[in-house]
């Protein structure tokens, strides 16, 4: 519990910023890798560095000829940071160290984010911003003026973004929280941007899906009379297929909303302040940046609508063929209850004709009784015969009658 606690305590201070005075100059790279692939990645920076690099850290800070390199790992990402000294050539933008080329050109497919930050002080740099060779650039005071920020989103020809911070009065604290907000702004942009791909390619596959599901409305709606199993193993394989798009797409897309705040709390932590005529950094990247945001929680929510949509017309499916059933169900018991009929009315009428044939029996029985005696030279008279036959075979025919009910009842 001890462990866990202090752990947890210490997530406060977990990823600190790189802390530096400038001028300098700041290369920052995010990488698509997880797991094993970014312990291949600081393996090969350690054989080109030859520093000791612990894979198991969250993140470690090391120096080498000069340059501190500081790697984080992220859940989805990996980042590499690389400080060293900057050149006095405005034009010349600099690169990274000679001994990481390798690295770079290696993991170069995996590179989502690639930026280089110039660190200027108010006394050194070239004193306008088109010296550093940005084309329409946005600009923005921020730390409550003490700095100046500017970039032209622009990729150069290393497929970087340019960043120039020009420091008026930042300590090296704030320097170095300022430019780790500034690589977060670009690294959580562009992970954002990942799933803008996945919904173009999902808005063609559900524009298809609406089509299906429309016509399958409409037939709902017109064709009553047809029978509903074929519409609805249609519809349910529709509502599988919307499943699976929603299954593919919900962690990409809730990620997308996850950076995307990330990236909103990072330029208000800018603090940002007009500068001339320029447009501000945060309003420059909003402005592109929140369409694409909204396009993809768009069709994030344009699938859970369909999702939505073909649940209730399987639902309405589905009662239309239970009302089926149970018209069906009411016709059976109808056909029983006509035929259990018959059968009473059969019964009755043999009960009867079987109390008409016992009472034969009986009459049978009693007159042959007689006639037995008449042959002992037994003389009954005709009215006293007739007095002791008919009551006792009532009394028989009764006696039947009632064990008939009785077994009816039970």
């Amino acid at each position: 519990m001890h462990a866990q606690h202090a752990a947890l305590h210490n997530e406060l201070h977990a990823r600190p910023p790189l802390y530096f005075e400038g001028p300098a100059c700041l290369h920052h790279y995010a990488f698509t890798l997880e797991g094993d692939n970014v312990t291949t990645l600081l393996n090969r920076l350690a054989e080109v560095t030859d520093i000791t690099i612990t894979p198991d850290q969250v993140q470690q800070i090391v120096s080498c000829q000069g340059c501190l390199i500081k790697w984080e790992r992220h859940t989805e990402f990996f980042t590499l940071t690389i400080k060293h000294d900057n050149n006095s050539n405005p034009r010349l933008w600099p690169t990274p160290p000679t001994f990481l080329a390798r690295v770079l050109a290696e993991f170069a497919e995996q590179i989502i984010s690639a930026s280089v930050l110039r660190v200027e002080t108010a006394h050194r740099w070239a004193g306008s911003v088109d010296a550093y060779g940005l084309d329409q650039p946005a600009g923005s005071q921020v730390g409550g003026g003490d700095a100046t920020v500017w970039s032209d989103f622009n990729l150069d020809d290393q497929q970087r973004n340019r960043l120039l911070l020009v420091n008026d009065s930042l300590d090296s604290y704030r320097l170095g929280r300022m430019a780790r907000r500034l690589f977060d702004i670009e690294t959580y942009r562009m992970m954002a941007m990942l799933a803008l791909p996945e919904a173009k390619a999902l808005s063609r596959e559900l524009q298809h899906y609406e089509m299906e599901l429309s016509a399958l409305s409409h037939q709902h709606a017109e064709q009553h009379t047809s029978p509903a199993e074929p519409l609805l193993n249609a519809l349910t394989l529709l509502s599988a297929k919307l499943e699976r798009c929603a299954v593919q797409t919900r962690q990409r897309f809730s990620a997308t909303d996850a950076y995307a705040n990330l990236v909103l709390a990072r330029i208000d932590e800018l603090r940002e302040e007009r500068l001339g005529n320029y447009p501000r950094l945060g309003t420059f990247i909003l402005r592109r940046f929140e369409p694409a945001v909204r396009y993809c929680d768009a069709m994030n929510r344009r699938v859970e609508t369909l999702a939505t949509s073909a649940t209730r017309l399987n639902d309405l499916l589905r009662t239309r063929t239970q009302v089926e059933i149970e018209r069906q169900n009411y016709k059976i018991l109808q056909s029983l209850d006509a035929r259990a009929s018959s059968q009473l009315k059969i019964q009755k009428a043999v009960e009867g004709l079987s109390i008409i044939v016992i009472s034969y029996y009986i009459f049978s029985l009693m007159k042959l009784g007689l006639e037995s005696l008449s042959a002992l030279s037994v003389d009954i008279e005709p009215n006293v015969a007739a007095s002791i036959i008919a009551p006792l075979s009532a009394l028989i025919i009764a006696i039947l009658i009632w064990r008939i009910w009785k077994v009816k009842k039970h």
